[in-house]
């Protein structure tokens, strides 16, 4: 029971950190001589990192649990991702990417490397590698199934390789906030 309710408790916690991380754009800041800090916006929000980083720290049961949740509240009551929510975000291009956060943390999960430097990187990118492979393949039913005028290579380009390069740059900060949170909370 105790197990239980730890591991509910964390995929609560995940859940926030999830909807939390989707509302904050990722930069990067440079410190500059007599002015404040230079910030330069990489295009992308904490959403997908913040997914990482749960999954990689707490593992897949708890991440799992709380990625049906999101799913769950952006699909039947809130609007929680990027593009709103509803039912009808089943038919948008974004959706296969979100239903690849549930393979992602299973894997990441799942996945036993080193825990350091190294290691948390290559979970964070593989990780982030299936949920591009699961979107791109959404991309191409949505696109086969329906009479779109968009061209199926320029779509991909929107969703999947013009924002890779910025989710590619922070996968090593998603490792040292993984090492950092996994001593602070004492986790194997």
């Amino acid at each position: 029971m105790v197990k239980y309710l730890a591991t509910l408790s964390i995929a609560l916690t995940i859940l926030l950190v999830i909807i939390i991380g989707g509302m904050i754009p990722a930069a990067l800041t440079f410190p500059k001589i007599g002015s404040p800090l230079n910030t330069v916006p990489l295009g992308i929000s904490w959403q997908i990192p913040s997914l990482l980083t749960s999954a990689i720290v707490c593992g897949s049961r708890s991440s799992v649990i709380a990625v049906s949740a999101y799913l769950t509240i952006g699909l039947f009551f809130y609007p929680v991702f990027h593009g709103g929510g509803s039912l009808g975000y089943l038919l948008t291009s974004e959706f296969g990417y979100l239903i690849g956060f549930i393979p992602s943390v299973i894997i990441i999960g799942k996945l036993s490397t080193k825990n350091n430097l190294i290691g948390f990187t290559k979970k964070a990118l593989v990780g982030l590698s299936i949920i591009h492979l699961c979107g791109i393949i959404n991309l191409y039913f949505i696109s086969f199934l329906s009479k779109q005028n968009e061209n199926l290579y320029d779509i991909i380009f929107n969703y999947t390789i013009a924002p890779l390069p910025a989710q590619i740059f922070i996968c090593p900060a998603i490792a040292i906030l993984a090492i950092i949170l996994k001593q602070i909370l004492i986790l194997k």
